[in-house]
């Protein structure tokens, strides 16, 4: 009675969820423009960062692509409150990367922070669910208390990388002691011109002989 009056629905197409399904149906699943790069090979993906930080692996599980499926799912996480659809996406990639190679030395999942403002309007970091199923996968610990965000800044999305990379403090790093020696995967939604992580990982990388891995969600 209770599904019958009030339906589990699609994250992407709005469709009732079949028995089975959970958040995305398996149409949608199968629509998805999965890019996998720890399968492919994540040399182009590492080409976004080439000559801004060292980055061992870096993997984003689909592309993302404006007016599409993506950017449903994406809207539906960031502003609609749809927070599973990151643990949905974290339980799929940390299944995956939990039997990869290259993954096998992570030693801690970190996240791109919020800033404390927007965090407490929209109730959640979107990539807190992604990067704990992770870190479940691995067997790693979830630490969201070393990267802090210090600076509210608006959408990243339609500003220029100098624009971005203005503000070199916009995050910084505490208990540095804590990352010591550290393989770190450092996550996020979405990859853009990269300049949010590359100044996460330049913070993370005042910590003495760390080592960074990059994972998203998505990718342009």
């Amino acid at each position: 009675m209770l599904n019958l009056l009030f339906p589990k629905i699609c994250a992407g197409c709005k469709e009732p969820l079949l028995e089975g399904e959970s958040v995305i149906c398996l149409e949608c699943i199968h629509s998805l423009p999965v890019a996998s790069f720890h399968k492919t090979g994540s040399e182009m993906l590492k080409d976004k960062f080439y000559g801004r930080f060292l980055v061992k692996n870096a993997t984003s599980l689909i592309y993302f692509q404006k007016r599409g499926l993506t950017q449903e799912l994406l809207h539906n996480l960031k502003y609609r409150g749809k927070k599973e659809i990151s643990s949905f996406f974290g339980k799929w990639l940390g299944a995956e990367l939990a039997e990869n190679n290259n993954y096998k030395e992570i030693e801690m999942v970190i996240p791109v922070p919020l800033h404390k403002q927007k965090l407490k309007k929209r109730g959640f970091n979107q990539v807190e669910g992604f990067g704990k199923e992770i870190a479940l996968a691995l067997n790693v610990p979830y630490r969201d208390d070393i990267l802090i965000k210090i600076s509210k800044t608006g959408s990243q999305v339609f500003k220029t990388r100098i624009l971005r990379f203005e503000a070199e403090e916009l995050f910084y790093t505490q208990n540095l002691g804590e990352i010591k020696n550290k393989h770190i995967l450092l996550v996020d939604d979405i990859i853009t011109t990269g300049a949010t992580l590359e100044k996460c990982a330049l913070q993370l990388l005042k910590g003495e002989n760390v080592n960074i891995s990059v994972a998203t969600i998505a990718t342009t």
